[in-house]
């Protein structure tokens, strides 16, 4: 991305906004967003198996592996506004299990981006997936959107819940439900 166009970019909206961007306030503020679009949206330059980077462990163990209330943070890619919230992953690996902080990792690559969260919660759980050929993934994403509590309907205490859920945790009720309770959902008989 060039900041500096971004940075002018951000200067001609301010004028058409109504402002004037050499005013005292806003003197920095096309740069300073043109930064902070760049580090919002440098998942675009990044490859989730690159960030796992070899940080896959050999196990015997099949048990189910669960890391939950990651940080979620994101720009719808229909207003550009944030959305944010938790994310909770779960998997049983085969062979291979993968560092923590590489789950944290590859949901930050993905959120990221422009998104919706329903193809975010697709993406961890498949690149999660291909990264340690697991048995089963399931990925539960929570957020709260400013486009829809600043704007359009206000309802500020709404909150989208999606999942994804393959291999084992898609064919096994038993295995779903388990990561459900795990993750403290309430799983549905």
């Amino acid at each position: 991305m060039n900041e500096q166009r971004v940075a002018d970019l951000v200067k001609e909206l301010l004028r058409e906004l109504g402002e004037d961007p050499e005013r005292d306030g806003l003197r920095n503020t096309p740069a300073r967003v043109g930064r902070a679009l760049a580090f919002l949206t440098e998942g675009y330059g990044q490859n989730p198996s690159d960030l796992v980077n070899n940080a896959i462990f050999p196990t015997e163990a099949n048990n189910m592996v669960i890391v939950r209330d990651i940080e979620v943070y994101s720009l719808c890619e229909h207003h550009m506004l944030p959305f944010y919230g938790r994310c909770h992953i779960g998997y049983i690996a085969r062979r291979a299990v993968m560092g923590v902080s590489k789950l944290a990792r590859i949901v930050d690559c993905f959120a990221r981006r422009l998104q919706i969260q329903e193809r975010l919660t697709a993406q961890i759980a498949r690149a999660i997936a291909d990264s340690v050929e697991a048995e089963g993934v399931g990925v539960v994403v929570e957020c709260r959107h400013l486009c829809m509590m600043m704007r359009g309907v206000e309802k500020q205490n709404s909150v989208m819940t999606t999942s994804s859920v393959l291999g084992s945790f898609h064919d096994d009720p038993a295995t779903r439900a388990e990561f459900l309770t795990l993750i403290g959902r309430p799983v549905n008989s």
